[in-house]
């Protein structure tokens, strides 16, 4: 393996999720010499190694949004974008996006290292400060030396790596699922099926875009609405045509420039003993057993199937989420609910608290009013120079379920890359 002396920068970025990928561009537009380090070999994250889509919406009132805004311009551009009929302009295509992330951090001036790992040395200097860290891919090794480091991995890869110390609330969490596109659909079929078996405009909507129906419904065992293709799951569940985790949530979304697609929201994977080294592993494929049940009822209780195929499967498990270490201020539910403000915010969001469940009836969507997001909970507390953004903010679990959306994930990217800058 060939080594390298060493890379110098002014922010080193571990993970191109959409806060990862937020933050880089924002820092190497205000001048910051800026490495993005991706263990995959693409951008985008749940966004498209996840087929994460559409992005789910917010208040348009919101702190730091000029990277979002400049991601919907690129996407215009490649034919990736559509705004949906409740005005959410951030329905993209997944495949497009690994192409337009690169072109925007290739326009910022951002370095991008993929198929790279942590190495297992790094040193600490004095003053609680990293020096620099050690990362291997498969043709050389190499030390990165910055004055700012940023774990962006969304599962605190990095802080894990630097023996950080962590929020405990592991007996709280929330069920992963694992995506798939469905193609070669009659989506004009579809939707009219679907809009005279449901109703309730608030959960099945349809409009025609740029001459292409697009279109959204969904269904969960939970029993807080009336759900409008409940008899579609509950006959097939009596012909053993589905499992009953496989009704445990269903949701379902065109995607930009992919005509006759649908993106799916589930299966949900099977609760994981974290005692046992295996249950992981079979829970994955318990998911792709479950995802060709799911297709095969499509198939047979739904018009516009008949000549559709499985297209893709995520590339990895769609996680809601993980470990977060302790930062120099936890944000908490009690700040979402009472809207508390602070004299140093990075976002303003309205998402809902929401929290998925494997257990019937035990998920939460809890509206809430705007709320905020103070710089604090993105500074780590066992090092001065190590921050993080994205889903592995400091955080209590029920104020994370708010905060984990992608548009706010990369609002904090953009705003912690703005107050690095200020403090460079």
């Amino acid at each position: 393996m060939k080594t390298l002396a060493k890379k110098t920068y002014d922010v080193a970025i571990f993970g191109g999720g959409p806060a990862g990928i937020s933050a880089a561009y924002t820092a190497a537009k205000l001048g910051l010499k800026t490495l993005l380090v991706e263990k995959n070999n693409y951008l985008g994250g749940q966004m498209t190694g996840g087929l994460v889509v559409p992005m789910m919406k917010s208040t348009s009132d919101e702190i730091n949004t000029e990277f979002y805004k400049k991601l919907i311009e690129y996407a215009k551009k490649f034919n990736a974008q559509v705004t949906y009929s409740d005005n959410n302009d951030g329905w993209l295509n997944p495949v497009l996006l690994k192409i337009i992330f690169e072109t925007m951090l290739k326009d910022a001036g951002a370095d991008i290292l993929y198929e790279a790992q942590l190495s297992d040395k790094y040193i600490s200097g004095n003053n609680k400060n990293i020096d620099f860290i050690e990362i291997k891919s498969k043709i050389l090794s190499l030390h990165i030396y910055s004055k700012h480091y940023v774990d962006a991995t969304g599962d605190s890869n990095l802080c894990k790596f630097l023996n950080c110390n962590f929020i405990d609330d592991k007996n709280k969490f929330q069920p992963a699922s694992l995506r798939f596109i469905v193609s070669n659909i009659n989506l004009e079929k579809f939707s009219t099926q679907i809009l005279n078996a449901d109703q309730n405009r608030e959960v099945t909507t349809s409009a025609r875009i740029n001459d292409n129906i697009h279109l959204s419904t969904a269904y969960t065992f939970d029993t807080s609405k009336i759900w409008g293709l409940a008899p579609f799951f509950e006959k097939a569940l009596d012909a053993g045509d589905l499992k009953y985790s496989d009704t445990a949530y269903f949701q379902v979304f065109t995607i930009a420039n992919m005509p006759g697609s649908l993106s799916f929201n589930c299966p949900r994977l099977e609760d994981c003993n974290n005692n046992d080294t295996f249950s992981y592993s079979n829970s994955l494929i318990e998911a792709r057993a479950a995802i060709f049940r799911i297709y095969n009822f499509m198939k047979k209780y739904f018009d516009g199937f008949e000549e559709s195929f499985i297209s893709q499967i995520a590339d990895i498990t769609g996680v809601r989420v993980s470990k977060r270490p302790k930062t120099k201020y936890i944000y908490k539910l009690s700040d979402i609910l009472s809207s508390k403000s602070f004299d140093n915010s990075i976002l303003t969001a309205d998402y809902p608290v929401d929290i998925h469940s494997n257990t019937k009836d035990g998920s939460t969507l809890k509206a809430v009013k705007k709320y905020f997001l103070p710089i604090e909970s993105l500074i780590c507390d066992d090092y001065n120079n190590l921050f993080v953004c994205g889903r592995n903010l400091g955080a209590e679990f029920e104020a994370q379920a708010a905060l984990r959306i992608q548009k706010s994930c990369m609002s904090m990217g953009e705003g912690l890359a703005k107050f690095l800058y200020k403090n460079k």
